[in-house]
């Protein structure tokens, strides 16, 4: 008896942490890519992403420890679209109203807090009726434990997507989808 109310007790010390990405910051990199390409300003519309199995739009579990949820809440595609305008913003080339408008489709998203991976590729859209997608399979340090692992999984998702972003508009399809 007192072995199975050792185990509730730590079972239930164990709890459940949850791990915020940060939020999200420009890269240098993408930011020039952007101003060289985009000559017209460019909209962007509405991004989606295609189901989690077993988990939902904003958060995804790390090993029994805890969820790996967005900054505010929002969906791993929103998370995406705000870095993607983030970068728009600050190359100057964003234009809500533009008549070239890009949408998105997260296709995947996933992690391996034991190898260390995130895995996320994208479709991208234009309202000229072009499309291109990418892939990105970003490493990072992990660990064995549990904690450790999934508090630098949460921390590697925005270099992710910055690099997921940068194989986007460092593309040569990329300019194809601006005409």
């Amino acid at each position: 008896m007192k072995v199975i109310l050792a185990l509730v007790a730590v079972a239930s010390l164990a709890g459940c942490s949850t791990y915020a990405v940060p939020r999200y910051s420009i890269n240098a990199d993408n930011v020039v890519a952007m101003k060289t390409t985009v000559v017209n300003g460019v909209g962007v519309g509405q991004f989606t992403q295609a189901p989690i199995p077993n988990e939902s739009p904003n958060q995804i579990m790390c090993r029994a420890v805890g969820p790996i949820k967005t900054p505010d809440g929002e969906s791993f595609a929103e998370f995406v679209k705000a870095g993607f305008i983030s970068e728009l913003k600050i190359a100057g080339v964003y234009a809500p109203a533009a008549p070239v408008q890009l949408t998105g489709q997260l296709e995947n998203i996933g992690f391996s807090s034991m190898s260390g991976t995130w895995n996320l590729g994208l479709t991208v859209k234009s309202s000229n009726g072009r499309s291109m997608s990418v892939a990105e399979a970003y490493s990072y340090t992990s660990s064995y434990f549990g904690e450790t692992a999934c508090n630098q999984t949460a921390q590697a998702l925005m270099p992710a997507v910055q690099d997921l972003i940068a194989k986007v508009v460092q593309s040569p399809e990329f300019p194809t989808l601006l005409k």
